[in-house]
């Protein structure tokens, strides 16, 4: 009868119902005779978190405090990493750290296991595996391996053999023993803590009933479970093959996310598991590695004298064509990324029924990224370490952790995936992500909410109509400019190429050729400058909110704008004498760049002298605002009680752009 009691308390815990939860696990608590029982403190762990949940924080204190006393080291380290939730639970509610709720919180499938068609934001992922078996993993090794065995070689077609020989065996070699060595340096950098699924369970316990469930049914071995000790909430997988694979959450997402929540993101690594991702990423870059080789050994040899011309030619051509396929490959390898996020987003909503909760992951997670860049004057090397393998890109995530900081309406939460789902910039940034844009997650999982009938976390119809009533022309005329814009110091030039030419061939003087390309490009950097930073005088007032729901942001042509706020640290994770800044203002946080008029080295010395004097005093600035993956501000002027910081974002293309146009004069006149 005591377990049952047990049993019941844990599944009305799960419920969020606490006060049931607080009478039947204290009952259980209460009565059960062996207090050295595995079930007895897996009471007393779920009765701590049934108190917090229910409001009686002292309570969960003095529980958690007499567990902190306990022999097993793993439920020291529970109680530990509990007293400080519960510790920041006090600090918002006295005002110091006001974490926002969502303002409604929909529903879950009743079952597991349903069945969810993907919907066509996403690509076939067999097409997409398929499709990109071709990709690059070591590319120094390649390069080194060509240098030495091809270009000085009497022999480039035996060079060629033995590259492809040893690169096929170190690949083999480096994938068996890649878990083994991301063990050594994942301990080495975050002191990485290997931890049992009763652990897990005193976290999250539909977490741990998940993995048992699904790792049943899959027939598929335990991962190894880790936790490191860092409040930026993030969760990655490794391993070389599934029966290998490691798991590895921080303790952020304990902090951040409620149990439903927790438990979706597990479920979406262990979809990163179950379809093979670390095999068939390690097959396709070996390939590309190969081809890299290729082209290595086409240039080499239709560089040799050969008196065979048209063999000779059909190399180069071979050597072009590798080199195009190589390039092409490292954006099938973004793509491919991209896609395996929409598959594990997919097998995490069919294990839990739950896309809701993932949903609510993802802008939780982009919230406590937000928060800990607050908190810390550096960025998170964790972060930016596992940037590729986290569950979210943690540089785009201040879109949408800003937004959920600033308010948890839903409506105005689904302001900033406008521009995800509807401006051109959104695509083409895109491509260089490896994960996809969060709105278009957010969209997928709203699809397999409504095919589980159930309400979805986001009205991603109200996103849609409201996205349908922009101006497209506008959007895609403006795009169209700016890529041009982007592009116009290679216009420039293209077009300085053909007056030159002309010129030249009336003329029958090649200098002019030089001088009119040169002319052509210079002028077209200083175009692309004055064009990139329109007149900053023209700056209104605006606040980091309103700019990141602006639909029509743009990362090419800066808006400009006046903020006030507060420089809360140094933009560079791990850079001690980094010179950008991170500017928070009462309704988000934003990446703020400045630019020396001396270049490299005067960035170094103002990182080195000024920045700290600046950190944590209130300040004022006027810039360019650009939206694209992850938002930032280009700043001219800065300003607090004591100084004026001015940055020259501006100068470097006018000042590249006019001796260019110099050296377009001077050398024709120096050339005889």
């Amino acid at each position: 009868m005591s377990i049952d009691l047990l049993n019941e308390g844990l599944q009305a815990l799960q419920k969020q119902q606490y006060s049931q939860a607080v009478s039947l696990l204290g009952n259980f608590c209460q009565n059960y005779p062996d207090r050295n029982s595995e079930f007895y403190v897996q009471g007393l762990i779920a009765l701590a978190r049934a108190y917090r949940g229910n409001g009686q924080q002292d309570k969960a204190i003095t529980l958690a405090q007499t567990l902190q006393k306990h022999s097993n080291r793993e439920i020291q380290e529970w109680a530990k990493s509990f007293l400080s939730i519960v510790n920041q639970d006090d600090m918002r509610n006295n005002g110091y750290n006001n974490e926002p709720e969502f303002t409604k919180i929909a529903g879950r499938a009743s079952q597991t296991g349903i069945r969810l068609m993907m919907p066509k934001i996403a690509d076939s992922l067999n097409f997409a595996s398929s499709f990109t078996i071709i990709l690059l993993l070591g590319i120094v090794l390649s390069l080194s391996l060509g240098v030495f065995l091809i270009f000085d070689s009497q022999h480039p077609l035996l060079g060629l053999i033995i590259s492809v020989a040893v690169t096929l065996v170190f690949n083999g070699i480096t994938f068996f023993l890649s878990p083994v060595i991301m063990d050594f340096t994942q301990q080495w950098l975050y002191k990485t803590r290997w931890v049992n699924l009763a652990e897990i369970k005193r976290h999250s316990p539909e977490t741990a009933e998940m993995i048992l469930r699904v790792c049943r049914e899959r027939q598929l071995a335990h991962p190894r479970l880790g936790i490191i000790d860092d409040q930026n909430p993030t969760a990655f997988t490794y391993g070389s093959l599934p029966g290998n694979a490691r798991l590895v959450v921080s303790e952020g997402l304990f902090t951040y996310l409620d149990d439903d929540e927790i438990a979706t993101v597990y479920a979406h690594e262990l979809g990163h598991i179950v379809h093979w991702d670390f095999a068939i990423m390690t097959l396709a870059s070996t390939l590309v590695q190969i081809t890299y080789l290729i082209y290595l050994f086409a240039r080499r040899w239709s560089d040799r004298g050969n008196s065979d011309n048209r063999l000779k030619d059909g190399l180069k051509v071979a050597s072009i064509v590798a080199y195009f396929f190589y390039i092409i490959g490292t954006y099938l390898m973004l793509y491919l990324s991209r896609t395996r996020e929409y598959y594990a987003d997919h097998f995490a909503a069919e294990v839990t029924g739950n896309p809701n909760g993932i949903s609510r992951a993802l802008i939780k997670i982009a919230y406590g990224i937000t928060e800990e860049f607050q908190k810390n004057a550096e960025s998170s090397r964790l972060l930016e370490s596992t940037r590729a393998l986290g569950i979210c890109d943690g540089k785009s995530a201040a879109a949408a952790g800003t937004i959920y900081r600033s308010s948890a309406d839903v409506q105005r939460l689904g302001k900033v995936f406008v521009w995800d789902l509807f401006n051109p910039w959104a695509k083409l940034t895109e491509f260089n992500s490896t994960h996809p844009l969060t709105g278009k997650r957010i969209q997928a999982l709203s699809t397999y909410a409504e095919q589980m009938d159930i309400g979805s976390q986001f009205n991603m119809a109200s996103v849609i109509k409201e996205g349908n009533k922009l101006n497209k022309k506008k959007l895609m005329t403006t795009f169209l400019i700016e890529l041009i814009v982007s592009n116009s110091h290679i216009l420039g030039g293209m077009m300085g190429l053909i007056i030159g030419l002309v010129l030249t061939i009336s003329l029958q003087n090649y200098k002019l050729l030089i001088s009119f390309m040169a002319l052509g490009f210079g002028s077209g950097f200083i175009i692309k400058t004055i064009l990139l930073y329109p007149d900053f005088k023209k700056a209104q007032d605006s606040d980091i909110f309103t700019l990141m729901c602006d639909p029509y942001g743009s990362p090419v042509r800066g808006k400009p704008v006046r903020l006030k706020g507060q420089i809360i640290g140094r933009g560079e994770a791990g850079y001690t004498f980094g010179s950008d800044l991170k500017l928070q203002d009462k309704t988000g946080i934003i990446f703020t760049r400045y630019v020396s008029r001396f270049g490299a080295i005067g960035n170094f010395f103002f990182g080195a002298t000024q920045v700290e004097k600046l950190i944590g005093t209130p300040v004022g600035t006027v810039g360019w605002f650009r939206r694209g993956v992850a938002p930032w501000f280009d700043f001219t002027e800065l300003s607090n009680k004591e100084k004026t910081v001015k940055s020259y974002p501006r100068l470097s293309g006018f000042l590249t752009g006019l001796i260019i146009i110099l050296l377009g004069l001077i050398v024709p006149i120096i050339i005889h």
